[in-house]
Order: C-alpha cells, then sequence, then structure tokens
C-alpha cells in the first residue's frame, strides 16, 4: 500500500467535506483502490504522490474525480424487490385516489447512481398506467457527474441488464444498440437526471409524492442523515411515501416520520404537526 495516513486523513477531510461521506479508519484500502486507476492516468503510480499533488495544487477537476471515486455507485433492477412491489401494490392505488385526474405524479430517486432505480419505477408505472409518460414525472439525481450522465444516456451492456432485469421487460422497455440495450423514448421521457449532493441545500424541486432515498444513509453521520431527512420531508408532499434501504430507519433518527407497514416492506410518511 502506497498511501500515507497524511494523505488518507487529507481524503477523509475533502469526501465529508464535499459530500458529507464518512469513511473510517481502516478504509484506506478503499481509498487506495479507488483512487489508483486515476493517479495512473495522472501519470502517477504513486497514490499518495497524487493526493500530495492534488492538496498543493487543487483544481476543481481533480477534486471531483476524487469525491466521485469515493462514492459508492452499487445498483441493480429492482434492488431488494419488495420496495417496488409495494409502490403498485399499495402506493400507486393510493396516490391515484387523493389526486385529481389532472395532476402528475412527482417521484424522486435520490442517489440514482447510473439510473436503474429510476428506469425501474418508470417501467413499473409505464405497465401500470395508461399515458404514464404524461402523467408520471421521475427526477434522477447523484452527487456524481459521470453517473448523471450515465443515467440520462439510458445505455446499459448486457452485464448490466443481467442483473435483475425480467426478459419481458427487458423486451417491452429497451431497443437493441449494438452491444449495448438503450431505454425506449416513452420511457425515457418519464426521467429527468440532474446532479444533487445530499449533503447540502437542495435545488428548487418538488413537491414529490414519493421519494426513494436507499442505502444513502448509512453513509453518513448522524446530524447529516437528519439535515438530509428534513431537506427531504421540505420537498415532499404531505401525505408522501418515502422509502429508505432495508438496512435504514428513521427511528432514532428524526421523529416527524410514522413508519407504515407495505407488504413485506416498510415506508415512511411525514407526520402531520411536526
Amino acid at each position: 500500500m502506497t498511501l500515507t495516513t497524511t494523505s488518507f486523513d487529507w481524503v477523509r477531510q475533502l469526501v465529508h467535506r464535499e459530500s458529507a461521506i464518512v469513511l473510517q479508519p481502516g478504509k484506506e484500502y478503499l481509498v487506495e483502490a479507488r483512487l489508483l486507476p486515476i493517479a495512473r492516468q495522472a501519470g502517477l503510480t504513486d497514490v499518495s504522490q497524487f493526493v500530495e499533488s492534488v492538496r498543493t495544487r487543487p483544481s476543481p477537476d481533480n477534486t471531483r474525480a476524487i469525491v466521485e471515486a469515493l462514492t459508492t455507485n452499487e445498483t441493480s433492477w429492482f434492488r431488494d424487490g419488495d420496495p417496488f412491489t409495494a409502490l403498485t401494490s399499495t402506493v400507486l392505488p393510493s396516490l391515484l385516489a387523493a389526486r385529481g385526474p389532472s395532476e402528475r405524479l412527482q417521484i424522486w430517486s435520490a442517489a440514482c447512481s447510473s439510473g436503474q432505480e429510476a428506469y425501474t419505477i418508470g417501467m413499473l408505472l409505464e405497465d401500470a398506467l395508461p399515458n404514464a409518460a404524461s402523467r408520471v414525472a421521475i427526477t434522477a439525481t447523484d452527487i456524481s457527474r459521470e453517473m448523471v450522465e450515465r443515467t440520462r444516456a439510458g445505455r446499459f451492456s448486457q452485464l448490466e441488464v443481467n442483473r435483475g432485469l425480467p426478459a419481458p421487460m427487458l423486451v417491452r422497455h429497451f431497443v437493441r444498440a449494438g452491444n449495448e440495450w438503450e431505454v425506449a423514448p416513452q420511457l425515457r421521457r418519464m426521467v429527468t437526471a440532474s446532479e444533487c449532493n445530499l449533503a447540502a441545500p437542495l435545488p428548487r424541486m418538488g413537491p414529490f409524492d414519493v421519494v426513494y432515498l436507499r442505502n444513502v444513509l448509512i453513509y453518513f453521520d448522524l446530524p447529516t442523515k437528519q439535515a438530509i431527512l428534513r431537506r427531504v420531508r421540505d420537498v415532499m408532499r404531505p401525505d408522501g411515501w418515502l422509502f429508505l434501504g432495508a438496512a435504514e430507519t428513521t427511528l432514532g433518527v428524526d421523529d416527524s416520520w410514522e413508519r407504515v407497514v407495505v407488504g413485506r416492506s416498510s415506508a415512511y410518511r411525514p407526520l402531520k404537526g411536526k
């Protein structure tokens, strides 16, 4: 390992300052592995040399490259299953009953990575709703510019579509693009992708009927989790639905949410008067 303690500490501070992600001691191997390709691209074989060069001669491109390299972009289609089953079995009927026929449903896929979650939601709603493209707007955001660009492109390799995408849905909602698969135009129209740092004040957006904020809060300390949940609540409708990851909860973090059981999953709803 070539990463010195000084370099690791500087990277930790940079990543926390820019994204609020906490890199605990013991994650030196992760920093080393993620930054080595960037160091080599810069003509260096030593990660600490690269970090020192960025520290002494900072540039927006290099600091962004470090932060994005340390952002986890793990994703797949229908990840964990149950929160998506709950969308069509319970959440959608409830929202349609509460909304007027001309009201557009707004859904936020936060920390969307390369877009699989946003397009999973889109496919489900397109199959469940006539003229879904005109009735549903899906906002997909991520801190990584590269991931946002990938979401906008809507192109996935065979290996990526093999990770959880049922063959009938692939046929219905995608078209071949050489060796890749491309999201069909009507599905793409439902999804708008943009950059968003959850640890900073949110841009003007919403109000959302449903928010998927899954497998994100686990990377933050308690004050940051609390701040993010407050910001999310501020851009949700009073009767909205929030889905977190299986290992995440608002309990003991923010008491302005009510946990509700939805099938085999759980969702959180804003408590009135909080």
